[in-house]
């Protein structure tokens, strides 16, 4: 069954002036009840920034700085912008949970405001360094549950299920999503959540399923530029980059705030990087970050172009502003990389250290790095360690980024025939695997290296290579290396 929505490189931005049924162009494959709750005065006692006399943003008055009197904008601004599942300038957001905090203190059983402060909080703990947001965020929308039930509340909803995506919890993001989703069929934000959940469950099926049905809902223009970037999400899952590129391309021309373009750009440039074009990374990073200085994830994509761009010192300083500004375990093993890949080991070690560092204190909000630590673990730490966390990892959520990181753990561990299945998991577009990771690629190479099979490790390194030369400062220096052993295929003489 195919459930592929529109024609390659097409978008949704232009409009056919007869209706067209959907095309199925797509491969078959892609085809807690809550438990307590706090009553608003219990949180009300006990919340830190909810106490009487906490700081907020004062009113705007006649002599009230300038950035006060905008408050009130702002906040409307976000409030838009969060309540409809886009991107919130972090001023704006700054802005919103000042307003809401004071509302939930004037209107303790206000339930759309526990909704509207617990989903800005998760915002914000994903555009800044404060995973100490997500436990504010889930005892605001608990409470929203329990003042108006998960029968009704629509709004606390998408917010456990957001919650839930950024502690990267697929199963809870499915729970909620699929009761938003049910309680609001033609509703487009209802989709977009529920869509991440599947692919991080590996449920590619419901994946297609979920987005034939929201392109089908015709979205206004103001929910355009979401829905076309959900839409190139799924498409670069499936390895059609041309038509991701095009749908972002239009999403970041259509968008409704700097917030919502800069965000379009910065996965542009994403895409940019995983084809190997280093330079138009670059550009699109560059440009998301002036039009919205604290766009999350620009600059460690920019630093991460610098390296492959051979700038090293600039690489290195992007790292560390990045990691200033949001201090992402990801981050830090992509520089310990780095510093390994120039020799630096002491710098290396430090960088090492700050993963497990910052893992921990991203644990502390509720948020599951058993990926990233996988991955530093099989590399450059306890490889044993790495495949029981991977194995518990792919139990509960069997999605593709952990199928790779399990089977190259395994392979480290020298558990190579076993690696070998889901390294091919990872990356065979008939059991899932469609998207076109070069560094997917090296690691299925590497492990057909190892079990003896020239012939299939030379195409997997070949293509890893192909997808993108200069897709690790430490790994792709060892593809090539490990390329070159393989050396030419041997003639095989052919019977007269």
């Amino acid at each position: 069954m195919d459930n592929r929505v529109s024609e390659p490189g097409t978008s949704l931005m232009s409009e056919p002036s007869t209706p067209r049924r959907s095309r199925r162009l797509l491969r078959r494959v892609l085809v807690t009840a809550l438990t307590g709750g706090l009553v608003a005065g219990a949180v009300l006692a006990v919340w830190p920034g909810l106490r009487s006399g906490a700081a907020s943003p004062p009113a705007a008055g006649p002599r009230a700085h300038p950035a006060q009197v905008r408050a009130p904008a702002l906040a409307t601004q976000a409030l838009a912008a969060v309540t409809s599942g886009v991107p919130a300038a972090l001023p704006a957001l700054t802005a919103l949970i000042g307003e809401q905090e004071q509302r939930v203190r004037a209107q303790p059983q206000d339930a759309r405001a526990w909704a509207v402060l617990g989903t800005a909080y998760v915002e914000r703990g994903l555009r800044t360094d404060r995973t100490a947001d997500f436990p504010r965020a889930e005892r605001a929308l608990q409470t929203s549950l329990q003042v108006v039930d998960e029968e009704r509340n629509l709004q606390a909803l998408d917010g456990m299920a957001a919650l839930a995506l950024a502690r990267r919890d697929f199963p809870e993001a499915k729970r909620y999503g699929e009761q938003a989703q049910e309680l609001a069929p033609k509703r487009w934000s209802s989709y977009a959540p529920l869509i991440d959940a599947y692919n991080g469950l590996g449920d590619y099926e419901s994946v297609g399923t979920a987005l034939e049905k929201l392109m089908a809902l015709k979205p206004a223009p103001a929910e355009r530029p979401a829905v076309m970037a959900q839409a190139a999400a799924v498409y670069r899952s499936r390895g059609w980059r041309e038509d991701a590129v095009a749908q972002l391309s239009d999403a970041a021309a259509a968008a409704r705030s700097p917030a919502q373009q800069a965000a379009c750009l910065s996965r542009l440039g994403q895409l940019a990087f995983e084809r190997g074009d280093m330079q138009d990374a670059l550009r699109h990073y560059d440009e998301a970050l002036r039009l919205d200085a604290d766009e999350q994830a620009a600059p460690s994509g920019r630093a991460r172009a610098l390296a492959a761009l051979g700038r090293p010192a600039e690489a290195v300083t992007a790292y560390r502003t990045a990691l200033a500004r949001r201090a992402d375990p990801r981050d830090a093993l992509e520089l310990g990389e780095l510093y390994e890949s120039l020799g630096q080991a002491g710098e290396a070690r430090r960088s090492y250290d700050q993963v497990a560092e910052l893992a921990k204190r991203e644990a502390a909000g509720g948020v599951d790095d058993e990926l990233v630590l996988g991955r530093y673990e099989a590399d450059h730490g306890d490889a044993a360690d790495a495949v029981e966390r991977l194995r518990a990892e792919y139990e509960r959520q069997p999605g593709i980024e952990v199928a790779d990181a399990l089977g190259w753990a395994l392979h480290r561990v020298g558990e190579d025939d076993e690696a070998l299945e889901y390294a091919t998991t990872a990356t065979d577009g008939t059991k899932g695997g469609g998207l076109r990771s070069a560094l997917y690629a090296y690691h299925r190479g590497a492990i057909e290296a190892a079990l003896e099979l020239e012939g299939p490790a030379r195409r997997s390194l070949q293509e890893a290579l192909r997808i993108n030369p200069s897709f690790s400062p430490l790994w792709a220096p060892q593809a090539r290396a490990a390329l070159e052993s393989l050396g030419e295929p041997q003639d095989v003489d052919v019977p007269g």
